[in-house]
This record gives C-alpha cells, structure tokens and sequence, in this order.
C-alpha cells in the first residue's frame, strides 16, 4: 500500500508539475478570482443539476414501475344494481390470470381521495360517485385487453382504466427532463473550461516576457505548460470544491419526502446518491487541467 501511495504521487508530481514552477504564474490579479469564482458558481450548479437530474432518474421510474402494477376499474351504476354488478366483477377478478390483489374502495376511502381537492368533510355518501375496485396486476402474465373484452360482456357498466393515459405523459415528461439535466450539465462543464482557457491565455499573455527569458535559459515548454497547469487546476478544484460545499449545504435546507409527493420534496439526493456530489469539484480539477494544457501549449506556439 506504502509503495501504491508512492508510485500515485509520483504520477500526481509530474502530472501537476513542479512546485517551484509556480512563480513563472502571477501569483494574483484577474485571473485569480476569475477563476476562482467561476469554478465555484458552476459546481453550486452542477450541484443542483445533478440533484435534480437524478430525482427525475427517480420520478420516471417511480410513476413507469409503480403505477405500471396497478388498475382501477369503475363501474356506474344504479345504486340498486351498484352492488351486484361489483360482485359479479369480483367474480371475473377472482378466475382471471395475472391479477395479484383486487379490493374495492369503500366510500371513505374514496373521499380520502378527494380530500385534497374537494376538502374533509365531504358529504360522500350523497354523492353519485362510481364504485371503485383498485387492481394489483402481474404485468407479464396479465391480458390486459382480453380482460377488458370480458368486463364489456358480463358487466357493460363496468370500465378498466390501465392509468396509460396518464402516465405515459408523465413518464415521458420525467425523462425529457432527465435529459435537460444532463444537457444542463454539459453546458456547465462547457463554461467552465471556456472561463478556465481565457484565464489561463491571459494569464499566458501576461507571462510573455517571463516565459521567453525561461527560454533563452533553457528551459523546455512542458516545464512552462505544467507550472501553468498546475496553479490553475489547483485553483479550480478549491473554487468548486467550496462551491459543492455550498450547494449540499443548500440542499440540506430543502423539505424531505418522496419524490412521488412533489418535486420540491424529492430533489434532494437519497442514499448513495450524497456520494455523487463530491466528483463535481474532481471532475472541475480535470476539465481544467485539460483545458489549461491545451491553452498553454497552443499559447507557447504562438510565442515561437
């Protein structure tokens, strides 16, 4: 393990360059805080991003696996027929394959479900509501359709809702927003390897007369380029690191709760999730080494 360490901070040194290569780059100035605060603000971000990208992750298959086992059948009737044809659907219910629990909603529970619009206390029992019967299905084994044929001939009144009307959309929905939070990613990485490459150019420009002295004295281009890479790498990763810092701290303030409940109530990371968060400042520190190299190399062309 002792020599696993070693070997890595070896690779690390030369990777980062040498320590005091540092002083060929203004140790102050514009690009400090350019780079500083710009890592920062794009890491809260890609915080939020992500977070938010993966309670989508969530939503979609919250709504696709949970409400994919379900059905609800409503039959209208006179309340004088009301109650037999509910048994004669239990009947077709009990000998149909694929159906795992059929139970039927009793008048409080259905005004538990309209509570949240129609408000307690609801007069339920004078209210021509349909009867309910709520359906656990077996997605592989049921015919949903064959089901729906046999309901029409016993029981006309009697009608099968698979929930595909509204939950396609909401599926749908869920996953193009999925795919805007990883766009949104992107687009934050993008910035921030933009922002990193115009510090370090002007950094670069800044630098002119030093690097060219460095020249006459014999030293060598990679010798400049890692001096560069090295101070702007470390100054991105500190500048995302406290912005990953804020943007978890921020995620603490919101509400708890399942995702299903409400978006606001789901963003926050669940589980394992929290252990995404920190790669946000790794992955800044890697975006601007490589866009720092590259900025430096083509800079020291240019010098020729």
């Amino acid at each position: 393990m002792t020599a696993l360490l070693r070997h890595l901070r070896r690779w690390f040194d030369a990777m980062m360059g040498d320590r005091q290569a540092d002083r060929v780059v203004p140790p102050t100035g514009l690009t400090v805080w350019l780079t500083v605060l710009t890592a920062g603000a794009m890491a809260f971000l890609a915080v939020f991003a992500l977070s938010l990208t993966l309670a989508m992750g969530r939503l979609a298959s919250h709504w696709s696996d949970g409400t994919a086992q379900s059905l609800t059948i409503r039959i209208t009737a006179p309340a004088a027929d009301a109650q037999q044809q509910e048994d004669a659907v239990m009947a077709i219910l009990v000998t149909t394959p694929g159906i795992a629990a059929a139970t039927p909603l009793s008048r409080e529970a259905q005004g538990a479900l309209l509570e949240p619009w129609l408000g307690p206390d609801l007069p339920v029992d004078r209210l021509p509501l349909p009867r309910l019967i709520d359906v656990t299905q077996d997605p592989d084994s049921l015919d949903i359709q064959g089901l729906r044929l046999h309901l029409a001939a016993e029981v006309p009144n009697a009608v099968l809702d698979d929930h595909t009307a509204w939950r396609r959309p909401m599926v749908d929905a869920a996953g193009r927003l999925r795919m805007f939070g990883w766009m949104a990613l992107l687009l934050i990485a993008t910035v921030l390897g933009t922002m990193v490459t115009l510090a370090a150019q002007a950094a670069l420009a800044a630098s002119s007369d030093v690097i060219r002295v460095l020249r006459l004295v014999g030293a060598r281009d990679t010798f400049v380029a890692r001096a560069f890479t090295r101070r702007f790498t470390l100054r991105s990763l500190a500048g995302a690191a406290g912005g990953t810092v804020l943007g978890m701290l921020a995620l603490l303030t919101l509400p708890t709760g399942d995702v299903a409940q409400g978006l606001l109530l789901g963003i926050r990371p669940v589980g394992a999730s929290w252990l995404l968060l920190p790669l946000v400042p790794l992955f800044a520190g890697t975006l601007a080494f490589a866009a720092t190299r590259r900025a430096a190399f083509r800079a020291l062309r240019r010098f020729e």
